[in-house]
């Protein structure tokens, strides 16, 4: 039995020859069944880009996202610095001031706690207090840090002969490249160069302590600390009472660092506030003195 077939005509155009293809019908199927798989292809395939195409999009989308949220998270992470550092300097000052005009309460009594009343003031009696605080003249009252110079209990020299190389507050990290909050100030020196305590104080800490590297720590009164960070030698231990500029240490490059040099802080209850202040103060005070007899 004869297979059914196709007849394709062909026509020359000048000769006017005709000609014949048979073609089986079996063979038109497989064309046309390849036909429709090729569709299925490009169309699997169109979609494919499609989809890689909305991911990337949907990519760049949430990493501007994530740069934006990284960016306001660094402007909070600066105002929370800068409120701790305002909160530390007037919790030191209402100090002060509590002393000064004999208002400040005692809140450990004797044992026998019926008799003596209260440990804490009523709300009223606070209220009170807070009144007269606001209404009182403190107009012969520096701000915090500046008394404490003043009286000898904030530092008042340089903690090594160097260069300023990095200031106090908001800077690029050398490492990630970040904006990050910079807690102190850095100064250049050779590796070795002698390191001072910058006022009286009792060393607290004089040991390795992460990215500070060797650390030494010396409090002294008044909640005022000082940190000397990066050392490539520690010549004090904790506990040990120190001058204003006796030795703490040697300048080096241990811990984060990119080069050599003493990152010098200052710390007010635990917050860090400008050392440049003090760092300035020395400098004129030096350049005041330096044709003196003395």
């Amino acid at each position: 039995m004869k297979q059914p077939y196709f007849i394709l005509v062909l026509a020359h155009s000048l000769h006017g020859r005709l000609r014949r293809v048979h073609i089986p019908q079996q063979v038109l199927y497989v064309v046309f069944a390849l036909a429709i798989l090729g569709c299925f292809t490009v169309f699997g395939f169109v979609s494919s880009y499609a989809r890689m195409l909305w991911k990337v999009a949907n990519y760049n989308s949430l990493r501007a996202e994530a740069a934006t949220l990284r960016s306001r998270y660094q402007d909070l992470q600066r105002e929370s610095n800068q409120k701790d550092q305002q909160l530390a300097a007037l919790q030191l000052f209402a100090s002060e001031v509590s002393t000064a005009y004999g208002i400040k309460r005692r809140l450990e009594g004797p044992s026998d706690i019926a008799r003596e009343g209260r440990l804490v003031p009523s709300y009223r009696e606070s209220i009170e207090e807070y009144n007269f605080l606001k209404s009182a003249n403190f107009s012969r009252f520096r701000p915090s840090y500046t008394r404490l110079w003043r009286m000898g209990v904030g530092p008042s020299i340089w903690p090594v002969d160097g260069r300023f190389v990095g200031a106090f507050g908001s800077r690029s990290d050398p490492f990630s490249g970040q904006q990050t909050f910079h807690h102190g100030v850095d100064i250049s020196a050779p590796v070795g160069t002698a390191v001072r305590a910058t006022s009286d104080g009792q060393v607290t800490h004089a040991e390795w302590s992460g990215g500070y590297g060797r650390l030494v720590v010396v409090e002294h009164g008044g909640g005022v600390q000082t940190y000397y960070a990066h050392l490539s030698r520690i010549d004090v231990i904790a506990g040990q009472a120190i001058r204003k500029g006796e030795l703490v240490g040697a300048l080096g490059a241990s811990g984060r660092v990119t080069a050599p040099h003493l990152h010098y802080e200052v710390r007010i209850g635990g917050q860090p506030i400008n050392p440049y202040n003090s760092l300035t103060r020395s400098t004129v005070a030096r350049a005041a003195t330096k044709d003196l007899p003395f």
